[in-house]
């Protein structure tokens, strides 16, 4: 790999080139991927695809003018410190504005690279030309502004931003906010009947890693399995399911990994305070996505968890 800085006037421009030719694959990958589920903002994308594939054209007639016909292959990942594109899967499942956002960075980092080879270049001709590429890199993005402007309109952006909005509750809050719930909960009895029947941390801590871990996998396959989201519109199983299951044993470890401390009373207080943490975590999504009154979310959530909780000390206890 070459530094930035020791690439010819030849090379930057080639670079220039390959970088117009990726951005403009990177768009059509976005507008491709959004077609289905926003339409407008795929036109935009589809836009700006066509924007860089005019100013790979208009590069490539200037570097056939200055060097002539043959043009080296010089990309990214062959310059040491320069920033790689994202894929497209990289970024579509953080939603539609991440991908605006992703957008807007690819456009500032094209301007930031070409005000950089313009500092550093000896050549009059080469500095003016890399000089107007900024500029117009500069201009990529205020004109990206603009078609967006054109073809969203603030109802269409709103009413996009509404449908992302309910699609990041379905395909991700609810099936985390369901594992988090079972993780929480459900492994609440068996962690605290194994430590109040043993007094011992060490074997509290065994029976809630293999409770937590068993309903993470049992729950991420039962998630994926229940529907394909086709129809109701909850996302792709595996997406689901890994959500779910991740979560799930998220919940399950937060209580048990307390118990990894020798003294079983100092473990048990410190697991029963980070229950307290993880029922009103729960209770806070609720009330942030789901629209349920904090008050009533709180009290529904710590009443299920104090029956759980009082089930395994009561069966701890017994044995």
């Amino acid at each position: 790999m070459k530094s930035f800085s020791e690439l010819t006037e030849r090379e930057v421009l080639a670079l220039a080139i390959s970088n117009e030719e990726e951005d403009g694959r990177i768009y059509a990958d976005f507008a491709h991927s959004l077609r289905d589920e926003y339409p407008d903002t795929a036109k935009v994308f589809v836009d700006m695809a066509a924007e860089e594939s005019e100013h790979r054209r208009q590069l490539i007639d200037t570097f056939a003018g200055r060097f002539g016909d043959h043009i080296p292959l010089v990309r990214r990942q062959d310059v040491r410190g320069t920033i790689a594109r994202k894929p497209v899967w990289q970024v579509r499942p953080l939603g539609v504005d991440a991908v605006r956002r992703q957008a807007a960075a690819m456009e500032r980092d094209a301007e930031r690279f070409y005000r950089q080879a313009a500092g550093r270049s000896t050549d009059a001709a080469i500095r003016k030309l890399l000089g107007d590429l900024a500029d117009a890199e500069a201009g990529h993005e205020q004109k990206a502004g603009e078609i967006e402007s054109r073809r969203l309109s603030g109802e269409t952006r709103g009413k996009e931003d509404d449908d992302a909005s309910r699609r990041f509750v379905l395909q991700i809050i609810q099936p985390g906010l369901v594992g988090l719930m079972d993780g929480s909960v459900s492994t609440l009895a068996p962690v605290f009947a194994a430590a109040f029947a043993t007094h011992n941390s060490g074997n509290a801590f065994l029976v809630g890693l293999a409770a937590s871990l068993g309903a993470g996998i049992s729950m991420g396959f039962a998630e994926a399995l229940a529907d394909d989201g086709k129809i109701s519109g909850r996302g792709t199983p595996l997406l689901r399911g890994f959500v779910c299951g991740l979560m799930t044993i998220a919940g399950g470890i937060g209580h048990t990994l307390p118990y990894l401390i020798p003294d079983f009373w100092t473990a048990t207080i410190a697991a029963a305070c980070v229950v307290v943490v993880e029922l009103l975590t729960i209770a806070w999504i609720q009330w942030r996505y789901m629209d349920t009154p904090p008050i009533a979310a709180a009290a529904k959530v710590m009443l299920g968890g104090g029956l759980v909780l009082a089930t395994g000390i009561l069966i701890g206890n017994a044995g």
